[in-house]
């Protein structure tokens, strides 16, 4: 009983390990899209949009992650492998929808998140967020 709390310990701590590593590259891909310094919008000047993109991403990365691992089948190798790979893959497709979001819509997406009241887009954006992390959480499952 003690060896398997401490393999599933073991296995919590590099599960946590990728997500911490996760949404760190989520914060820095979002501090990216918006002008300015991310700490600073949302800490600082509590901008809402430049929260409410963070806080999409960062749930998204949690569904996908969460899915993730439940499907890896008790393999930790692997599935810390397809944990890792599937949580880039939805960095990369929400980091895709933000450009292509910013493409068809008229003006700068990243200026709407800098602003300091509430920008419709900051919700298309977050929602298409959540959405593909569901896309991606049901092509796991």
């Amino acid at each position: 009983m003690l060896q398997n709390m401490l393999t599933g310990m073991l296995a919590a701590v590099a599960y946590g390990v990728i997500g911490v590593a996760m949404m760190a590259l989520g914060y820095v891909l979002v501090d990216l899209a918006t002008p300015g310094k991310l700490r600073d919008l949302i800490w600082v000047s509590r901008n809402p949009n430049a929260a409410l993109l963070l806080v999409s991403g960062l749930l998204g990365v949690g569904i996908i992650l969460t899915t993730a691992i439940m499907g890896s089948a008790n393999d930790l190798i692997a599935g810390l492998i397809g944990t890792l790979a599937y949580g880039i893959l939805g960095l990369v497709l929400m980091s895709l929808s933000f450009l292509l979001i910013d493409a068809v819509t008229p003006g700068k997406l990243g200026d709407e998140l800098a602003s300091p009241d509430m920008h419709p887009a900051t919700w298309v954006s977050a929602t298409t967020h959540v959405v593909i992390a569901v896309i991606i959480a049901a092509s796991i499952w």
